[in-house]
């Protein structure tokens, strides 16, 4: 089972490169703007792989839709430019990460920027962190 895992994941990484330069050199479609191929999921009996894409510079619905279009097309390319046994259905799928990613790393810019700008509050927090320390080991004391 690990053999064929692997064989698959080989398979899935010679997709995605193929696809990178196919859709690069040969799709001439204004609604794609700059595509990234992300990842490449090929099934068991390969007959339908997934693919997954980043869309820069276009709206990413229609980006999509024109590269579901040309599906077809890169299918009969990607056929003739590897070898294989059969030829995966391609369908492609918008993978947000990385722009989630970017967001999530603008918050925490963000957020340190506004601890930078407050430096005394920082002092303040941590002042009051080492009175609460002290009375917790005086309580502890009176206990005892």
């Amino acid at each position: 089972m690990a053999k064929s895992s692997k064989r698959l994941d080989r398979i899935g990484d010679l997709v995605r490169q193929e696809l990178a330069q196919l859709i690069q050199n040969e799709l001439r479609d204004p609604r794609l703007g700059m595509i990234s191929v992300i990842d490449a999921r090929v099934s068991r009996d390969l007959s339908h792989a997934d693919i997954h894409v980043t869309v820069l510079g276009a709206e990413v619905e229609p980006a999509i839709e024109a590269l579901n279009h040309a599906s077809g097309y890169l299918r009969s390319l990607l056929a003739k430019n590897l070898n294989l046994r059969a030829t995966p259905r391609l369908r492609f799928i918008y993978d947000a990460s990385i722009e989630k990613g970017r967001q999530l790393s603008a918050l925490i810019d963000e957020a340190m920027a506004q601890d930078a700008s407050h430096p005394q509050d920082a002092e303040a927090l941590g002042s009051a962190a080492s009175l609460d320390s002290t009375d917790s080991t005086d309580s502890t004391e009176d206990k005892l």
